[in-house]
């Protein structure tokens, strides 16, 4: 398995704040564009999807609260896990040092095709994260998954 790390950064919002809005597999159709939820299915604990003809699905395995979802593959065409870390920040309470690990067991032809975007996306989503805590919408970002939490 190759491993993959996010960089880490500080989310202004608690841990556990975090944690609710990764926890629950539905949550993330909301977080989709309406023209590509036809192609999603998901209940508490998994999410599938068709993308490009290919079948991807993902289970949690594992829920520490307020500290760590992991999620497995669930029917894709390549194992991988994925481990979301949601740690108190230097002692402040209303903030989050937020990572994302991936371990991908890809073959040399994915490795070079999707293994260098696959740390990139996770940044992406790691800044995508620290902007909206703040107020910021980096481009391409929805703001709506922030819409339950209070400032």
């Amino acid at each position: 398995m190759t491993e993959y790390q996010s960089k880490r950064a500080v989310v202004s919002r608690p841990p556990y704040q975090l944690y609710m809005a990764f926890v629950d597999m539905r949550n993330f159709l909301q977080y989709l564009p309406e023209d590509k939820r036809q192609d999603v299915t998901a209940d508490y604990d998994s999410l599938h999807a068709t993308v490009q003809g290919f079948n991807i699905g993902v289970r949690v395995t594992t829920r520490l609260p307020y500290s760590r979802i992991s999620l497995a593959d669930d029917g894709a065409p390549f194992r991988f896990n994925v481990d979301f870390f949601f740690d108190a920040a230097g002692g402040d309470p209303d903030k989050t040092e937020f990572h994302i690990n991936v371990a991908a067991d890809l073959n040399f032809m994915m490795k070079m095709l999707i293994g260098g975007k696959i740390k990139e996306a996770l940044d992406k989503i790691v800044d995508g994260m620290v902007a909206a805590s703040e107020g910021r919408m980096p481009e391409g970002f929805d703001p709506s998954m922030f819409k339950d939490m209070h400032v």
